[in-house]
């Protein structure tokens, strides 16, 4: 067991702190204030292969593991939150049409999707159907070589600017097998986008409802078969728990590293708060957890990579573990700065702001908690260590 990073992960890290000191850390507090999608830093990335991390590479993916995409995840946070998340978020949706597109759907998109020329949005959540996913009501029915989408989608990240929709849609009975995976494109007739929503946090992406009017796609279009959307969801939601997770590690751990200079430089009472045994305590509580949380999401990631039948726990376990340490960190961080903390002159409250949605969106942390507490009272479980 070796908790070191070998050589290639020490290069993959570099390059994407190399990035993110570059393209993000310099614009995302204007990003942020302006409400910025930077579509033109994403094909930036996508140029260092950043939007196909773990795409299979026939697709012209890189075919990282999770682990490995974790780490470039997790230095890309440290320089914009909203940004990064919103390149898991097409990371996911890339790797889903690359692995069970037909060759039609792949050869059109995943030349674009894994270079980051085109940009990918994942819509699962409903109005009606947020925590509840397989209670979803969106329909897509056959008529002829077509399916017939209507519903809508409610809190799509990227709306309106990105260029495909992986959509959720019932085509079959209730419940999570009548689900559906359908590629849908953005600009296809009938597909009608709402306002953008204002938010506390994650204002370098747009955020809006989706409304399918008789949106009609060729059958081509489905992602495998009838019937296993719903298993590709879930499969995606895996890892896609430990990319926002990983987004909580990386944020925190700017908020920390800001904190530590802050103290070093601040003083009161004749003498830097870095003297203040109570403030030392404070931040040796805080780099603990945050090590912590670090180890679990990786953890988590390598179970994933391995194939192990509890992966879905452990990435359950780590992504409401992590996003509340998170969470907690930047908190703290804030309150190490005093009322300069507040103010958008300094990052903390932006830090503090983007990372809150984390304990919401990729499923709640009380569904994280319902998932874990099931596996364990499970009696076919395997054991959870």
């Amino acid at each position: 067991m070796d908790f070191n990073l070998n050589e290639d992960q020490k290069a993959f890290v570099d390059l994407a702190k190399q990035f993110a000191d570059a393209e993000l850390a310099p614009n995302a507090a204007k990003w942020d204030a302006e409400h910025i999608f930077p579509k033109d830093v994403m094909a930036k990335a996508g140029e260092l292969g950043f939007c196909g991390l773990y795409s299979p590479e026939e697709a012209g993916g890189m075919g990282l593991s999770r682990l490995d995409s974790s780490l470039i995840f997790e230095q890309l946070a440290k320089g914009c939150t909203a940004t990064t998340a919103m390149l898991t978020i097409h990371n996911m949706a890339t790797w889903m049409v690359a692995t069970w597109g037909t060759d039609t759907i792949k050869d059109k998109w995943c030349p674009g999707l894994v270079m980051g020329e085109q940009l990918a949005s994942y819509c699962l959540t409903e109005p009606g159907a947020g925590s509840d996913a397989a209670s979803l009501r969106t329909s897509a029915k056959r008529d002829g070589d077509e399916y017939v989408i209507n519903g809508s989608k409610m809190f799509i990240s990227g709306a309106g600017e990105t260029d495909v929709l992986v959509v959720m849609a019932r085509t079959g009975v209730e419940g999570a097998k009548g689900i559906s995976a359908i590629v849908i494109p953005a600009d296809a007739e009938g597909v009608i986008y709402g306002k953008a929503e204002e938010k506390l946090g994650w204002n370098a992406q747009p955020t809006k409802l989706i409304t399918f009017d008789n949106v009609r796609v060729p059958v081509d279009h489905l992602l495998g078969e009838e019937g296993q959307g719903f298993s590709f969801a879930m499969k995606g939601l895996d890892g896609g728990r430990i990319n926002i997770a990983t987004c909580s590690v990386g944020t925190a751990q700017q908020a920390l590293d800001t904190a530590m200079t802050y103290m070093k430089e601040r003083s009161q009472f004749g003498k830097p708060l870095a003297a203040f045994q109570a403030l030392q305590f404070k931040l040796a509580d805080m780099a603990t957890e945050l090590v912590a949380a670090r180890q679990m999401v990786r953890l988590a990631a390598f179970k994933l990579d391995s194939g192990d039948p509890e992966a879905t726990a452990y990435c359950a376990m780590a992504k409401r573990f992590a996003t509340d340490i998170g969470f907690q960190v930047c908190n703290e961080a804030l309150q190490l700065h005093g009322g300069y903390g507040y103010i958008k002159e300094y990052p903390l409250e932006r830090h503090f702001r983007d990372v809150r949605v984390h304990q919401i969106l990729e499923g709640t942390n009380e569904i994280m908690r319902l998932i874990i507490a099931r596996r364990l009272l499970d009696e076919a479980a395997a054991e959870i260590l």
